[in-house]
């Protein structure tokens, strides 16, 4: 008599959720780490800076995806890729794997977790902006609330922000702190990025984009480090200290996250992946709490939960569109660019 009982395999939403909590939880390790190195100076020098973690990060994440997906990565598949794919490829690695790393790094050193966490929240009306005007998509007017009311609790969370040492004086003597217009910033380029992936993505197969992407990430920031600065900046990027936390972190934030979030997208329905990635911001302010003990401050409070009602708003717009009209999800290249920032 066979007592074997079958294996339960987990539901998309469980490898959804697993994602969404490494994603979460990415910008507090992230600064964690940096703390860690700060403690253990090397040459008087931090070996844990912001920089080591993105170009270390980036290369040990290459070699472990390289390693997934090498299935993927035979000449003949790459040459069914067209020159313009491969054009537009490029830019959205620039952008996502370089620019907006870049900047959201920067910003992580001289403000709060949870100021880039929230404000970063800006990408979503940016892109449903973009989405409707460039590509025509359908809303409705939970849709459009969401967005407005999310916009707004952004807002707020800037505008309510106390005054501080890396505080920037815009036009009309209005005041923004430089970590935030950083984080504003990356948001706009992820924006841009998500739109291009729309476009040009579609038949990308999902191991050569995430390759490709970090391969051209990881050359560009080099090359940005060594003309804005100098080659020294790298001088302990060799240490061993550096490259141990680096490959753990790699392979849990940055691989392990991400093989969760695309095996969630197989197994899930458009709702379920839109409600899942509202979570983001709630679990990264709560992973800012437990793992830094950043307590939100008032314009925190104020703007998190404006944007979480926008969000509300937002998910109930979607569910009502998804019952009208049967929206597949749409392909892991594309949705690999709804996350602002997922480690490197």
């Amino acid at each position: 008599m066979d007592n074997s009982h079958p294996v339960v395999q987990p539901s998309g939403r469980v490898y959804l959720m697993i994602a969404i909590l490494v994603f979460g939880a990415a910008n507090s390790v992230t600064r964690r780490l940096t703390d860690l190195g700060a403690a253990n100076v090397i040459n008087g020098e931090n070996p844990i800076s912001f920089c080591n973690v993105l170009f270390v990060g980036n290369v040990c994440a290459l070699g472990l995806l390289t390693l997934i997906y090498r299935q993927q990565l035979r000449p003949a598949m790459l040459r069914q890729i067209s020159t313009k794919q491969w054009m537009s490829l490029t830019v959205i690695a620039i952008l996502s794997a370089a620019v907006v790393p870049t900047l959201i790094f920067t910003a992580l050193s001289i403000t709060s977790v949870n100021n880039v966490i929230l404000i970063g929240q800006i990408d979503t009306p940016l892109v449903l902006a973009l989405s409707v005007l460039l590509l025509g998509d359908r809303v409705n007017p939970w849709v459009i609330a969401g967005a407005v009311v999310s916009f707004i609790g952004v807002a707020l969370t800037v505008l309510l922000q106390p005054p501080g040492a890396e505080m920037m004086q815009m036009t009309g003597g209005f005041q923004l702190g430089r970590g935030e217009f950083l984080t504003l910033l990356a948001a706009v380029f992820k924006a841009v990025s998500n739109l291009i992936s729309r476009v040009s993505l579609k038949a990308i197969p999902l191991g050569i984009f995430n390759v490709y992407r970090m391969l051209v990430g990881t050359i560009v920031f080099f090359v940005i480090v060594l003309v804005l600065f100098e080659p020294s900046h790298f001088m302990d990027v060799t240490s061993p200290f550096l490259w141990r936390w680096m490959l753990l972190y790699s392979a849990v934030i940055v691989v392990g996250g991400q093989l969760a979030w695309f095996t969630g997208l197989k197994q899930s329905t458009a709702s379920e992946i839109s409600l899942a990635a509202a979570f983001t911001p709630i679990v990264g302010v709560l992973a800012a709490y437990l793992i830094l003990g950043e307590v939100p401050t008032f314009a925190q409070y104020v703007g998190g939960a404006v944007i979480i009602i926008g969000i509300l708003l937002n998910q109930i717009g979607v569910q009502r569109l998804n019952k009208t009209t049967l929206t597949p999800p749409p392909p892991p290249a594309v949705m690999s660019e709804k996350v602002l920032y997922k480690g490197v």
